[in-house]
């Protein structure tokens, strides 16, 4: 019986361990570059999306659905479909909602915070955010996928994103989930799929 059980205990910790397992340098390097030429090509991008949000008090998570579009070199719209119908543009320097028909804007222009976070999920759409000025970064290997954990260094953005962590797909070298882990322990987590790149998309998409 002892024998099964340490023999237990350490095919759960090797399979735990296989799930999570960090790259060497040379892997880090051909992996920041496929991921830079594929972001550098990438003129447009619409992709469905579902959002789960984690809260520490609630039992299940939170979740929602629907459509995310991105046009070089900063236009970024997340409409929510499913369980009610919400979008959120960033456009110009600025926030515009549309609650149910609600319609209101947030300048982020002066705002330096604000304009961090808009970056950064631009960035993490794109994958392109390996900035090291900007955030202590990690890589990992995740079953047929590549890992990258952003921990960052400035103290105010800590106060609201602990960590934001991407997955990407390793052949296609695209971001396939956007983990974005707050000061508690809540988080929330994105998966994209169905991604379309480069087809025509208006401006006039960008509105609210």
């Amino acid at each position: 019986m002892k024998t099964k059980i340490a023999f237990l205990i350490l095919f759960i910790s090797g399979s735990l361990f296989a799930q999570e397992q960090k790259m060497t340098a040379a892997e880090i390097t051909q992996f920041k570059e496929d991921v830079n030429v594929v972001a550098k090509k990438i003129k447009t991008l619409s992709t469905d999306f579902v959002q789960y949000k984690h809260l520490d008090f609630l039992s299940k998570d939170i979740e929602t659905s629907g459509k995310m579009v991105f046009k070089e070199p900063a236009l970024l719209q997340w409409q929510y479909k499913k369980p009610y119908n919400y979008s959120i543009t960033f456009k110009n320097g600025k926030i515009l909602i549309n609650d149910e028909g609600k319609k209101s804007a947030v300048d982020i222009g002066n705002s330096k915070i604000f304009a961090r976070i808009n970056k950064l999920i631009v960035g993490s759409v794109s994958g392109n955010m390996f900035d090291d000025k900007e955030f202590t970064i990690s890589y990992f290997k995740v079953k047929g996928q590549n890992l990258a954990k952003f921990l960052p260094k400035d103290a105010t953005l800590k106060k609201y994103i602990k960590q934001i962590e991407l997955t990407f797909d390793k052949e296609e070298a695209t971001v396939v989930q956007v983990k974005l882990l707050e000061s508690s322990e809540d988080y929330t987590r994105i998966v994209l799929k169905n991604k379309v790149i480069n087809a025509k998309i208006d401006d006039s998409v960008f509105t609210n």
